[in-house]
């Protein structure tokens, strides 16, 4: 029991780690491939650095490869989550885990901002899946902030998470070029937690 416990917590911490990376070496990558087709649908990277973005890049002639990096990236969080389970025994993982599979519906495409046809099912449910990335990711970030002071070892993360959500829970509402800041919080964030949970493992 005790070596499928180390396990998972392993396989998790891994997870936590390349998760992040996954998703912001596609958005870059097919940023730079896809730049004029992302300038057709109105998107600049500093005047409307939202619009469309990064969800658009799964609309364009390389889309296929943002919709896996969703559903990959999605996985790997949902993962994450299940490993802190392991730690802390509150609802604060199962919201991560949930946030992670928020992520991986994302693959649903979007509908363009700029249309002239009706939105569609698949736009819908992949904007409903972008709420719920907020109405997971962000409290479970909270409640993890409260259970790491109570961890000798975790606690350093506690400041390192108020001040996380403070930065990204703006950026989340207003996006505009802030979301730059929401994406690179989040990525900070999963990464200094899932290094964090790779020593626990050790």
């Amino acid at each position: 029991m005790r070596e499928r416990t180390d396990t998972l917590v392993r396989m998790a911490a891994m997870a936590g780690i390349f998760g992040p990376l996954v998703f912001g070496s596609a958005i870059t990558a097919l940023t730079f491939i896809q730049y004029d087709f992302m300038r057709s649908l109105r998107w600049h990277p500093l005047t409307a650095p939202t619009t469309d973005w990064p969800s658009g890049l799964a609309l364009g002639p390389y889309g296929q490869w943002m919709s896996a990096a969703f559903m990959i990236s999605g996985a790997l969080l949902a993962v994450f989550g299940q490993g802190l389970r392991v730690v802390f025994t509150t609802l604060a993982p199962n919201l991560i885990t949930m946030a992670g599979l928020a992520l991986a519906c994302l693959a649903f495409p979007t509908d363009p901002t700029f249309r002239t046809t009706p939105a569609t099912t698949s736009g819908t449910l992949h904007d409903v899946a972008y709420v719920a990335i907020g109405l997971t990711l962000l409290p479970g970030m909270m409640m993890l902030a409260r259970q790491f002071l109570r961890l000798s070892r975790w606690r350093w993360l506690a400041p390192l998470t108020v001040v996380v959500l403070i930065l990204i829970v703006p950026a989340f509402v207003f996006k505009g070029i802030l979301f730059y800041v929401f994406l690179a919080g989040i990525f900070v964030w999963c990464e200094c937690v899932a290094l964090r949970l790779s020593s626990y493992a050790r």
